[in-house]
């Protein structure tokens, strides 16, 4: 019975980590595939060229998911705390 108890805290735990790192690895892949393409067909390898757009990108992003994100890591550490009992630390 404990077993599964920390095996779904663990499969919840790493569910949430995947969701909140989503958005900015996606765009980070995005941005990089485009700025990519286009080194390529210009045929210019600078790779500032590749590293600004995509610091820029994913702080347009953080900027925007950041209420979300935050929303999310709250209630799943609440959710947390509030299971402790369950899991025999208190």
């Amino acid at each position: 019975m404990a077993d599964d108890i920390f095996i779904e805290a663990l499969r919840k735990m790493l569910w949430v980590s995947i969701m909140l790192s989503l958005p900015a690895l996606g765009v980070a892949l995005g941005v990089g595939v485009v700025i990519g393409l286009i080194q390529a067909i210009t045929s210019i390898q600078e790779q500032t060229l590749s590293f600004v757009p995509k610091v820029a990108a994913i702080a347009v992003t953080l900027a925007l998911f950041g209420p979300w994100m935050t929303r999310t890591l709250v209630e799943y550490t609440a959710e947390v705390m509030n299971a402790m009992p369950r899991f025999g630390a208190l």
